[in-house]
């Protein structure tokens, strides 16, 4: 899951079917939970903790996903994630997400709104990427977070990189996919991660590379997750994108609507 410390409206989301949204919202957790290296309960979410990563935010955070007291959340967060420079809560879309919001914001925190978007488009008849290991990835990510964030340090990107190897205890499947270039170099590549139990899966990361922005190589990547994701049964398909940056809209092009939200809050 993205996240950025820069706010805005969310965009309305479609209607869906309720229990599917429970099924997308049941995915976060989950995944989230088995990433995780250790995780620490408290009423209505948990800490999810990797000390491998401690630089990453998105490996070391609180997740709101049930009815939890708003007010306490700056104190647990405070408690729960004190070891660390940051400080990161994720809330699920829900009854408690604006007081949430208020309680957080009141205590120092900067608020981003990331969209669960589904795809709701015809299955791509073939893709073109091809399935790749963690080294592949390592020196294209690398390039894109330094582009992407260029005053962190090294220590930073190392966790940014390194952390996709969390990412297998995630799901039942994950599978990283890339588009090359004529020369095999890797221009675009993104994760998928599958649960075909629940039929349920998640594309993330879809990132291109600087020297092949404009080529196709995403639309590429982005078909062929779509493609797996049906042949392995999975008919709900979902991604994350902030909602105010330009990927959301690219995405609604591709046939993804915005059916949920997390809200993300930071403070250094």
């Amino acid at each position: 899951m993205s996240s950025s410390t820069t706010s805005g409206p969310a965009a309305a989301t479609a209607a869906v079917d309720p229990a599917e949204l429970r099924r997308v919202h049941g995915f976060v957790s989950a995944f989230t939970r088995r990433q995780a290296a250790r995780t620490v309960d408290f009423p209505g979410g948990f800490a999810a903790l990797d000390d491998a990563y401690a630089l990453s935010h998105g490996n070391n955070h609180l997740l709101v996903d049930g009815p939890t007291d708003p007010e306490a959340l700056p104190g647990r967060a405070e408690e729960l994630l004190a070891h660390l420079s940051h400080r990161t809560v994720y809330v699920l879309d829900g009854p408690d997400a604006e007081a949430c919001a208020e309680a957080l914001v009141r205590a120092g925190y900067d608020r981003a709104t990331v969209l669960l978007m589904r795809y709701g488009g015809p299955v791509p008849e073939l893709g073109g990427a091809r399935e790749v290991d963690l080294p592949a990835l390592k020196g294209p990510a690398a390039e894109s977070w330094r582009r992407f964030l260029p005053e962190a340090g090294d220590e930073v990107v190392r966790d940014l990189v390194e952390r996709r190897a969390a990412r297998l205890r995630g799901a039942p499947d994950v599978r990283f996919l890339a588009s090359h270039d004529e020369w095999g170099e890797v221009a675009s590549w993104a994760d998928l991660y599958l649960d075909p139990a629940s039929g349920v899966a998640q594309i993330e990361d879809l990132v291109t590379a600087a020297a092949h922005l404009g080529q196709g190589h995403a639309g590429v990547v982005l078909d062929s997750a779509l493609r797996l994701a049906a042949d392995a049964g999975c008919a709900t398909v979902f991604l994350t994108a902030l909602a105010d940056d330009w990927p959301s809209r690219w995405y609604e092009r591709r046939g993804f609507v915005p059916v949920s939200a997390v809200h993300c809050f930071e403070r250094a």
